[in-house]
C-alpha cells in the first residue's frame, strides 16, 4: 500500500474577529472612484495603532508610515476605489440615465437596488427593466446596454427628482453588503480592491504585534482612482519616491463557466496568492517573493501578463526613473459584480506573503540586474 502524503501544515488564521469586523464595515462603506474619503478615514482609523505617522494627499490617497525618517523606502500598496455610476441625464418624466465611473458592468444592472449620493444624503433607487411578459412576440431579445438601462427613484417628473437633491454628476453605488459564504468565502461588492487595503493593514498589524523592527521605512499606501487609469498611484509614487514597491490587487479565478483558460490562465480561489510575470515586474524582486513563499510554506500560483499588469504596479514601476516593483494578486470570482468572492485562506496567505517578503528585504538592497 502506498504511503499517504503528509497533510499540509495548518497555520493559525491571521484574520481575527476584530479585523473581520473592520473588514465588513470597510467593505460595506461606499468608496466610489473620486469619492473615496469616507472609506479612507475608516481605513486610517484602523491602521493608526500600528504605524508611526500618516499623511493624505490632495485626492485622498492615504499613507501610513513606519520608520518615517529612514532613507530607504519600501511601499506596500492597494487601491481603495470601487466602480460606480454617475447621473448623466434626467428625463422629463423622472427617470435617470447613467454613465460609468470606472468599469461598471451594464449587464448586471437591471433590477439592482442603488444608493444615489447627494448633498442631502442617500436617495434610494432601482435599475428598472421591462417585465419578461412584455419582451415576447418574436422580437429579438434586447440586452442591457448603456443606452437602455435607467434608474427609477419613484418620481414622476424631472423637478421632483431634482427636489431630492439629485443632479447630473451625483455618484451611484450598489447597496449590496458583505457576507461569509459557506464559512469559506468572503462575498461582497468592492472586494476589488478594498480586500487589498484590508490585507496591507493586516500586515502592519502583524508587524506591530510581533514587535518587528524593520531596517527601512515602510509606506502602507491605499491609493485612489485606480479604476480609471492608476491615477492615485501615479500621484503618490512621485511624492514618496520609493526604492521598492509591492502591490496587491485582485485577479480572475478562471475556474468558473464562460472563462477561457487558454487566454486567461489557470487560476483558482483557495490555491494561494498569485505571483505575476510582466515587463513591469522586476525579476529580482519577484524572485525574493517566490523564495519568501517557499521558505514560509505559503502556496502560490503564477500568472503571465502581456504588455502590462493593468494594476498600480505599472504606475509604481515606471515612476521616478524606475522603481523595482512586483505584484501579489488575490484570486477573485465574478469581478466587477456585487457578488465578488475571495477565499479566506487566500486572504491569510497574501498577508503572510507580504509580511514574510518584508522580513527578507535588506536596508539599501540593490535589485539591479547588472551592477
Amino acid at each position: 500500500m502506498a504511503k499517504k502524503k503528509p497533510e499540509a501544515e495548518q497555520k493559525p488564521a491571521i484574520v481575527n474577529e476584530a479585523s473581520l469586523a473592520f473588514f465588513e464595515k470597510y467593505i460595506n462603506n461606499p468608496s466610489p472612484t473620486g469619492f473615496e474619503w469616507k472609506g479612507q478615514q475608516l481605513w486610517l482609523d484602523y491602521l493608526k495603532p500600528y504605524i508611526d505617522d500618516h499623511f493624505v494627499d490632495n485626492y485622498g490617497t492615504a499613507v501610513g508610515v513606519i520608520n518615517p525618517k529612514a532613507e530607504y523606502k519600501v511601499v506596500i500598496e492597494a487601491h481603495a476605489d470601487e466602480i460606480s455610476w454617475f447621473v448623466n441625464y434626467i428625463t422629463n418624466d423622472g427617470l435617470i440615465y447613467v454613465i460609468r465611473n470606472g468599469g461598471s458592468d451594464h449587464q448586471i444592472a437591471p433590477s439592482k437596488r442603488v444608493d444615489i449620493h447627494t448633498d442631502n444624503g442617500i436617495v434610494k433607487a432601482v435599475f428598472g427593466w421591462p417585465a419578461i411578459h412584455t419582451r415576447l412576440g418574436g422580437e429579438k431579445e434586447e440586452a442591457p446596454t448603456l443606452k437602455n438601462i435607467f434608474l427609477d427613484c419613484g418620481c414622476t417628473s424631472k423637478e421632483e427628482v431634482e427636489a431630492l437633491g439629485i443632479h447630473v454628476g451625483c455618484v451611484i453605488t450598489y447597496e449590496d453588503e458583505f457576507m461569509v459564504l459557506n464559512n469559506r468565502y468572503y462575498v461582497g461588492r468592492a472586494l476589488d480592491n478594498r480586500a487589498g487595503g484590508f490585507m496591507i493593514a493586516e500586515v502592519a498589524r502583524l508587524l506591530k504585534e510581533n514587535k518587528v523592527k524593520l531596517p527601512f521605512g515602510l509606506y502602507i499606501v491605499n491609493a485612489v482612482q485606480e479604476e480609471i487609469g492608476l491615477r492615485g498611484a501615479e500621484m503618490i509614487a512621485h511624492r514618496i519616491k520609493p526604492n521598492v514597491a509591492i502591490v496587491t490587487d485582485v485577479t480572475h479565478d478562471t475556474g468558473t463557466p464562460m472563462i477561457n483558460k487558454i487566454t486567461q490562465g489557470d487560476l483558482a480561489c483557495g490555491k494561494g496568492p498569485v505571483i505575476s510575470y510582466a515587463p513591469a515586474i522586476q525579476n529580482n524582486l519577484n524572485k525574493l517573493l517566490i523564495e519568501s513563499a517557499q521558505k514560509a510554506g505559503i502556496p502560490f500560483q503564477r500568472q503571465a501578463s502581456s504588455r502590462s499588469t493593468g494594476t498600480d504596479t505599472d504606475a509604481f514601476a515606471y515612476s521616478n526613473d524606475g522603481v523595482p516593483s512586483a505584484l501579489i494578486s488575490l484570486p477573485l470570482r465574478y469581478m466587477h459584480t456585487t457578488v465578488e468572492m475571495i477565499h479566506k485562506d487566500d486572504v491569510d496567505n497574501v498577508i503572510r506573503l507580504i509580511y514574510e517578503s518584508l522580513l527578507n528585504i535588506k536596508n539599501g538592497q540593490d535589485f539591479r540586474y547588472i551592477k
